[in-house]
This record gives C-alpha cells, structure tokens and sequence, in this order.
C-alpha cells in the first residue's frame, strides 16, 4: 500500500507542477499577446498618402492655364503667402506655386498663380513691374504646354558641330603638323 500512496502522491505533486507550469505558460501567452497587439497597433501599416495632385485631362489643364499668371523675378525668401496676398486684390486666388529646384531646395526665382477667373488674370496682368519685396516682377499670361515641343532641343547635336557666335556653325578641323602632333582650328561653315 506504500507504494501506491507514494505513487499517487507523485502524481498529485505532478500534477500541482504541471498545473503551476501550466498557469506560468498561459501567463506568459497573455503577456505576449498584449505586446503583439501594443506592436501591431504601434507599427501598423499606414494608409497609403493620397497624392497631392489630381491627375486631369487636357482640356481641364487648358482651361486652368487660361486663368493662370506666370510671374517672373519673384524674390527668394517669398512664400506662397507673401504671392496670394499681393495678388488679392485682383481677384480670388485659387492656388499659388512657387517651384523649387529639387537638388537644393531653394525657389527658382518665379511662380504660378491661379485664379477663380479670368477677370483675376486680367487685373493680375496690368499689375506688371509692381513691388514685391521690393523687386520690380515681371507677370505674363501662363502659355500652355504643347508635349513633344521643346525650346531645349532646337537642333540635333551633330558630332564636333556647335552652334555659336550668332548662329553661325562652327565646325572643328583637325590639322596635322609636320610631326603628326594633331591641332585643330575653327572654321566658320
């Protein structure tokens, strides 16, 4: 009879262990489970950013630019704000951009102003060589970009074929001394 009283308790003892083991895991299960959820809500994956500008058709874009300015020897330290408020008094101002040089950062120097109308941009026109931060500025109607027409690539660069000088082509010769050191000169074409 010993043994079997020795033997059931070892099987209580083995049983209160495995029951206070047993709590230590499920303790432990819940800690891990408030961390997960404290993670997931920490590092949830965040919505993707709406983009800041809406994709429109042409004729929208042409009809935008019709009620645009483009205004030229705008002063470096203008914000948008400083623009918005000179231009007020013309009429509503709907959006005023300021491009900036994305290498840098620094503002290119002129900026595009839109109003809710074209009578914004006729009065905003007549205020040409008016003071902004104390620079005469330069305001002309926004032209609309044509795709595919460039002012950039006027001509196709030909090898050793410059344009210079008024136009004229230059065109370089190599002339070979006596020796066979190679020189060259221009030419005029």
């Amino acid at each position: 009879m010993s043994a079997t009283t020795d033997n059931s308790s070892c099987s209580s003892i083995d049983s209160i262990e495995l029951q206070q083991r047993l709590a230590e895991i499920e303790e432990e299960q819940a800690k891990l489970k408030a961390m997960r959820s404290h993670l997931a809500a920490t590092y949830a994956p965040r919505p993707a950013p709406v983009p800041a500008f809406k994709s429109i058709s042409p004729e929208e874009q042409a009809e935008a630019d019709g009620r645009s300015i483009y205004v030229g020897n705008v002063d470096y330290s203008c914000s948008d704000e400083d623009v918005k408020a000179h231009f007020l008094a013309c009429g509503a101002v709907t959006r005023v951009t300021i491009p900036r040089d994305k290498f840098r950062g620094t503002p290119k120097g002129f900026a595009y102003v839109e109003f809710a109308n074209t009578n914004g941009r006729t009065n905003a026109v007549a205020m040409a060589e008016s003071l902004l931060k104390g620079r005469a500025i330069k305001v002309t109607e926004k032209r609309t970009n044509v795709r595919g027409i460039s002012t950039t690539n006027r001509f196709p660069a030909l090898n050793k074929v410059h344009r210079a000088h008024g136009g004229a082509i230059v065109k370089y010769v190599p002339v070979y001394a006596a020796r066979g050191a190679m020189r060259g000169r221009s030419i005029f074409c």
